[in-house]
């Protein structure tokens, strides 16, 4: 299991990719792609719309508040846990499961925050993650060999227990 120490959360309050005020304004991003959402706000934006993620990473919250309003998921479901602040290797053998069951829906218990971290090394070249960004909109990263760079050097921040 991997522990972001408090100390180094501030390095994740900056976008890990490009910002859209809008859902909308991502949907041509995400032809014809493996597209994954990390965040019970997002997956429902992408539900809602008619999209169905190869990967939904949820946990029943937003903003530290229930979320109550997730359409029907759809396609495998897997249950996990993992606390708020860590990656726990549940959750990555949970995201490589997944990656064999598209479409999957991962259940967070805990928090699914930093899942956006393994799966960048999970996913191939070309698949798109999305996630919330709070107060900013919705951030958009595409997997390729900078993003796994950028992923791998924020890894070394957190400590192994």
């Amino acid at each position: 299991m991997l522990t972001l120490p408090p100390e180094n959360r501030w390095l994740f309050r900056e976008p890990f990719g490009t910002v859209f005020s809008d859902f909308s304004m991502v949907i041509p991003y995400l032809e014809g792609k493996i597209f994954c959402t990390v965040g019970d706000v997002v997956t429902h934006n992408a539900l809602s719309a008619g999209l169905i993620p190869s990967i939904g990473v949820i946990d029943g919250f937003t903003k530290r508040s229930p979320y109550l309003r997730m359409p029907e998921i759809r396609g495998h479901i897997l249950h996990v846990t993992n606390p708020a602040g860590t990656i726990t290797d549940e959750l990555v053998s949970a995201l490589r499961e997944a990656q064999g069951k598209m479409p999957c829906v991962v259940m967070v218990r805990g928090e699914e925050d930093l899942a956006v971290l393994p799966l960048t090394e999970i996913l191939p070249d070309g698949a798109v993650i999305l996630y919330g960004q709070p107060e900013e909109g919705l951030v958009v990263c595409e997997v390729n060999k900078k993003l796994r760079a950028d992923a791998k050097k924020l890894l070394t921040y957190f400590v192994s227990l």
